[in-house]
Order: C-alpha cells, then structure tokens, then sequence
C-alpha cells in the first residue's frame, strides 16, 4: 500500500521521528515506488505521518544523502536507480555495460591532435614538442549519462583515429586497428564534486559528488593511454575485495589472470572505454 493508504505511525520515543520516517520513506522507496519514481509531496508526507515540515525535510535529506533518493529542480524528489557496482577489472565499458545486461552508448564530444600537457607527455613517454590526440566522451547505460572521459593517445601511433568509430568500445578499435591490445593499466582514485561544465554533460546537479579515475594503460608495455574518467557517484560504486598481503609494506600485490581481453585484478585496473 501506498504512504497515503496506510501511515506508519510517528511517535516520540527513543528513535527520534525524522529516523522513524526516514525508514518508512526507504521502505517506501524501495519496496513500492521504485527507480525514478516520484515520492509523495512534503503536504502530504506531513499530512499522512503527522510531522512537522522540518522532519519531512530531514528526512529526506538524509536519503538523499545516503543516495536512495535524488532532487530534481522544479520538479521534486525521485528514487535513484541502483548504482552500477564495479569489481575493478581491465574491460571496455562496453563489455561492462553488456555484462550487467545495459545498452552502453556514447556522446563524441570532440578528437582533435593537440599539445598535451606535461604530465601527459611525460605518462605517455612522449618527445618534448610531440602531437596527441585529445579525445573527449560521455558514456551512457541504457541512455543515462554515467561517465565523463578526457583522455589523450600519441598521435604518431594512431594515425586517422579521428576517422575511427568512437562510438563504442575504443579498446576494440585499439586492437582491431592498430593492433594495439591494451593489457596493462595502473589506475588512481580520488573524489570531486562536479563543476558546472561536468554537471551539464552528465545532466547533473551541479556539485554531485563524482568518482574519478586517472588511468595510464599500455599495450606490450608502450603506454597509449593516458585518460581520467569522472563517473556520477550517485549511480556508480566500486567493489574491492582485500587481502592480508595487502596490510605489509610497500605496494599492494596484485593479482592477475587472463582471459581473452580482459585482466582481472584484485585491488587495481577500472573502468572505461
């Protein structure tokens, strides 16, 4: 049954009321509306469980906080979707989508040869003064902008990658067309909160917290990529499984085993493409 249909009681007591609504709203959330769903308005929340406007409001931040609800502007609130849940292991984003059963797809937003920066100069082994290729993407599952990539390749070794299909899975145009496999990767994480430039080509509010990765991969240890992807917290999570090898001094070890394209590791790799 609905909020309106049948109210949970709201009390005092021990649990402070804005808890025991916060419950009520996560059960409703997720056992009766559903993804994208629009939650009953803060009248009626207040009408239907006899609170005050303040413990609707903080209530709901609190989901929204936890990321189980989303505000829309001029809209209302919504039930966010599940976030995609990442192992951490060397694979296109296409590949990944496909694996959880979503249509991948890809918004070009420009691949031109420019001057890179140092530090891309210097992740790529590149010549003081050397072209590379600048490419920038929005990725999107089943039409929901997820990542944002800016990503830079050396142009000499991949000549006409303008004229390639970047639509999809960049990693398979790598092997296909230049046969370029890429095999290794070293990937860095860190948090951020989207800038009003991200936001927009993530459709975003502005300041969602983002997760970033900064990744350096190589084909038979040439690097050819050197790409920091920024995805939307608030529908991307990340799973590592950890070890007692992981607690001693110096880096942490990883695993790696392959099969066909894909290298699966234990602690690092993402991704993209």
């Amino acid at each position: 049954m609905s909020a309106q249909e049948q109210p949970l009681s709201i009390a005092a007591g021990p649990r402070s009321k804005h808890v025991q609504l916060r419950d009520a709203l996560a059960e409703l959330a997720v056992r009766e509306l559903g993804p994208d769903a629009a939650i009953p308005s803060e009248r009626v929340l207040m009408s239907t469980y006899g609170v005050s406007r303040s413990t609707v409001r903080k209530s709901i931040d609190s989901l929204v906080s936890d990321g189980l609800l989303h505000r829309v502007h001029g809209k209302g609130t919504f039930v966010s979707r599940p976030r995609l849940e990442s192992r951490l292991h060397l694979a296109s984003f296409s590949q990944d989508m496909r694996r959880r059963g979503l249509t991948p797809s890809t918004v070009l937003l420009g691949v031109e040869p420019r001057r890179p920066p140092a530090e891309v100069v210097a992740a790529l082994g590149l010549e003081d003064g050397a072209l590379a290729w600048r490419l920038d993407r929005v990725r999107l599952a089943d039409g929901q902008p997820i990542a944002l990539e800016n990503g830079w390749y050396p142009h000499a070794a991949l000549p006409g990658l303008d004229r390639q299909d970047l639509g999809g899975s960049l990693y398979e145009v790598l092997r296909s067309v230049y046969g370029l496999g890429i095999d290794t990767a070293e990937q860095t994480l860190w948090g951020e909160s989207a800038d009003a430039t991200t936001a927009r080509r993530l459709a975003a509010p502005l300041h969602t917290p983002l997760l970033v990765f900064r990744r350096i991969s190589c084909a038979r240890d040439r690097p050819i990529e050197h790409v920091v992807s920024r995805y939307r917290g608030d529908r991307y999570q990340v799973h590592m499984s950890l070890g007692p090898e992981s607690l001693g001094p110096g880096p942490p070890h990883t695993d790696q085993r392959t099969t066909d394209d894909t290298i699966n590791q234990s602690t690092t790799e993402g991704m993209n493409k």
